[in-house]
Formats: C-alpha cells, structure tokens, sequence
C-alpha cells in the first residue's frame, strides 16, 4: 500500500471565492507521482478550534497531512499556533529561524509581525523556502506550508524528497470525437469490473461544435493493470463505431 496524505487548505478567501486555489492539483500531480496517494482534501475556514480540530483528526488517520495558509504575519495567520494545540506543545520563539528572518529584512522592517513569523510549535523542523525566506516547518507527520503558490511550491519541493515513497500512477488515455457517455456506460462498468484496481475515469469534452466527445483515462499503481485495462477501453470504442485517439483531447 502507498503511503496515504490529507490536504488541509486553509483561508476565509478561498471559500468565499475571493481567491481561486491552484495549490491542490499541485499537490495532487506531484504527490502521484511519488507513489502517495491523495485520499482527502479539505477546505476549512481560519476558526481556531475548526483548524484543530482538523489538523487532529488528519494526522491521526493519514500518513501525512499538507496544509496550506495561515503562516503568515497578519492576525488571521493562525495555522502555526493550532498545530503547536493540535499536538500539545508550547508555541514558542524559534531562534534559527529569528535569525534567518532578522538577517533578509532591514532593522527598520523587520517588525514585531514579521518577528511572528519566527513562532512555531515546541519541535517542529523549519522547512526551507528559497523564495521570501520565511520557512514552513514539519511537526510529526504534519507539514504547515504558505498558501502563496509560488511559495508553496518551493516548501512542497523541500520537504517531498524527505518522505516515504510508494509506487507512482501510471495512466494511459483515450479519446473519441463524437463519442457520449450513455453509448459506452454499460460497457465501460463491464471494463472497470474486470479491471477493479485501476481507476477508470470518463471525462466529456467539448472543443467546439465539430470536435467534442469522450475521454476515457485508466489509471493506477499497477502498470500491466493500467495497460490491459486501457486496451479493453480502446476495443470498446471500436466496437461503438469510433475512431480510438491516444492520449487526452487538445486543451481548449
């Protein structure tokens, strides 16, 4: 079995829709491709006790927990002090990390809410962010990143390489123009029966009005399952009458 990951995206903006999230398929793609598996993402608000919560439930059902936002300077920045009650420690002032941000800011900038920034749960382990400076950090199976996706990224790449991997996803995908769902469920649901370990997904499309149809993807850890399943797939669209296209349709 593949190590297994919950992602707690946290911030009042995405759920109000103010900011589209871009970090979790992210996260999603590169996690795949390391052989862990994603099986839950969560939206919460920045509420304390909702954040705790979570956190808690998370990190005692998954192998690892991502969260995102809240790490910041601003008041609302409240993620680094619900992991420190999530696990039952001090919030304390971490000198390494003091340092680190007293020697990147000038003396005039470097201010008490900067300087809040250098808090974090009684033994976490900074992670590195080669962008603004300001780390992350890993408490147990719980790794807190920024919620700026540039900035998530170089936490996310930092701290990937230190975990257990499992077997990446492999996929193989087919399209047909002029293919709908309702032509091939029952054929398909025959397909996944077959073939219960792999993940096949359809995906309509629709290009324009002469190019539109059916993507059908397999997916899963194993390889030879993946490739006789997406074969099974491509017959099937040959029997309905359709020409078979490798891979997914152009993006629109």
């Amino acid at each position: 079995m593949n190590p297994t990951a919950c992602l707690l995206v946290i911030g009042n903006e995405i759920l109000s829709g103010r900011t589209q999230d871009v970090n979790v398929q992210y996260i999603a793609r590169r996690l795949s491709e390391t052989g862990i598996t994603l099986s839950e993402v969560r939206i919460i608000p920045d509420i304390r006790a909702v954040i705790v919560r979570n956190v808690t439930q998370a990190r005692a059902a998954y192998d690892n927990v991502f969260t995102t936002g809240g790490i910041g300077p601003t008041h609302d920045d409240i993620t680094s002090a619900c992991v420190a009650e999530s696990f039952g420690v001090p919030w304390v002032h971490h000198p390494e990390t003091f340092r680190l941000l007293e020697a990147h800011f000038t003396p005039a900038d470097f201010n008490a809410a900067r300087q809040r920034m250098a808090t974090m749960p009684q033994g976490a382990v900074p992670i590195r962010n080669s962008v603004s400076v300001a780390p992350g950090f890993t408490m147990g199976n719980v790794h807190v990143m920024a919620g700026v996706p540039r900035i998530m990224r170089a936490m996310f790449e930092e701290v990937l390489p230190t975990l257990p991997h499992g077997t990446p996803v492999t996929s193989e995908a087919w399209h047909a123009n002029g293919l709908y769902e309702g032509s091939l469920a029952a054929g398909l649901e025959t397909i996944q029966q077959r073939y219960p370990d792999i993940d096949i997904g359809s995906y309509p499309y629709r290009l324009d009005e002469s190019s539109r149809g059916v993507c059908l993807l397999c997916k899963g850890t194993d390889a030879d399952g993946v490739k006789a399943a997406s074969s099974a797939v491509r017959d099937l669209i040959k029997q309905l009458g359709f020409t078979p296209q490798a891979g997914e349709p152009p993006k629109a």
